[in-house]
């Protein structure tokens, strides 16, 4: 299946503003006590039914949106993931993310654009100068690992995953389902590697490609449950040996406000490292 419609950056999470509905019509008889007029179809009904047309008006609701709210859990590379935070889709994409490591220790994580900011634990900050947050260009990591970080740390915009059903042949209707309260109809794919590979950023698809043949990844499973507003619920990622995603959401278009930090309160990673290298080279 291959739609076309309008681009929106990603990075993690989205839904309509205005939200398109089709309200269900009682059955009328005409004054002569002819037949019922044929009952409209649920909004429900016409996400199962209509396969292709909901997938569209949820991209274009999706499109629309300004922010969400995601919970993301599941597992990274054999660790257990867990994060909640808000997404900003404006220009450029910005989320403010709280994650918690095994020990239950919180960390709140800034995505300004490709750029990502850790905040440093107070314990910690002494050895770091005093500074609060760690700095760290994304772009430039990835060119280092063959990965995308960004590209990862924005598989939370369910825009991804509305892209990944259009653009894949083998979209199935699983059914109704109710997600945190919600009715919705749950859409599942499974797509090869190569069709994934096809959002990766070129200049980094070859490492990525390296990256999951060599952790034996041969398919991808997206999941995506839709609502009676053409809004994303609920979407999940299955990468085999990668690991395993789910995503909900909750709070489309409430107003968020995520800063960059101070530049007096930042330590740059990658000026750090120079910085070790150099007493390195010294001895």
């Amino acid at each position: 299946m291959s739609v076309s419609f309008g681009r929106k950056s990603a990075a993690v999470a989205v839904a309509a503003l205005t939200a398109l509905a089709v309200s269900a019509c009682g059955t009328t008889s005409d004054e002569s006590g002819g037949s019922d007029s044929p009952k409209q179809p649920s909004v429900l009904e016409l996400l199962a039914s209509d396969l292709k047309g909901s997938l569209q008006k949820t991209a274009e609701a999706t499109d629309k949106s300004d922010s969400v709210t995601v919970s993301m859990s599941g597992t990274a590379g054999g660790e257990k993931v867990e994060m909640r935070g808000v997404l900003d889709l404006g220009e450029p994409v910005k989320a403010e993310m709280t994650t918690k490591d095994p020990n239950g220790d919180a960390t709140v994580v800034r995505m300004i654009g490709a750029v990502i900011y850790v905040e440093i634990a107070e314990k910690d900050r002494a050895e770091m100068d005093g500074k609060r947050w760690m700095k760290m260009d994304l772009s430039e990591a990835g060119k280092q690992s063959g990965t995308n970080l960004g590209k990862q740390f924005e598989d939370v915009d369910p825009t991804k995953q509305v892209k990944t059903l259009l653009a894949t042949e083998g979209t199935k209707v699983v059914g109704q389902e109710t997600v945190n309260g919600a009715a919705t109809v749950h859409y599942t794919v499974t797509s090869p590697i190569a069709t994934y590979l096809q959002q990766v950023d070129e200049k980094l698809r070859a490492g990525v490609q390296q990256q999951m043949t060599k952790m034996g990844v041969k398919e991808i499973t997206t999941d995506l449950w839709v609502d009676e507003q053409y809004r994303p619920r609920r979407a999940a990622m299955k990468m085999g040996p990668l690991g395993d995603l789910v995503m909900d959401y909750t709070d489309y278009g409430k107003p968020v406000t995520i800063e960059t930090p101070p530049t007096a309160e930042t330590l740059d990673f990658a000026e750090m490292l120079k910085g070790l290298q150099g007493l390195t080279a010294g001895n």
